[in-house]
């Protein structure tokens, strides 16, 4: 039997060519984002409310971290 998950799991996927990155919750597709908000607009709309999604243990990024966003950082500068 398999043993039930203490967390969520989520995943941010490698960007993809445009830069956008899949973010999953196992093997449901919960959204697409461009940017380290998106990711947490989209946790917060599947009922996920994580603080910080770059430091949280919940998050799993894949390909890059939360600051990889490759051809997109034009359209979010700080």
């Amino acid at each position: 039997m398999a043993h039930p998950t203490e967390h969520p799991h989520v995943v941010v996927h490698s960007p993809a060519l445009d830069g956008s990155r899949r973010v999953t919750l196992g093997e449901e597709p919960l959204g697409v984002a461009t940017h380290t908000d998106d990711v947490a607009e989209i946790l917060r709309l599947a009922d996920l409310y994580v603080t910080d999604v770059a430091e949280s243990d919940l998050v799993e990024w894949q390909g890059g971290g939360p600051d990889d966003w490759p051809g997109l950082s034009e359209h979010h500068e700080a």
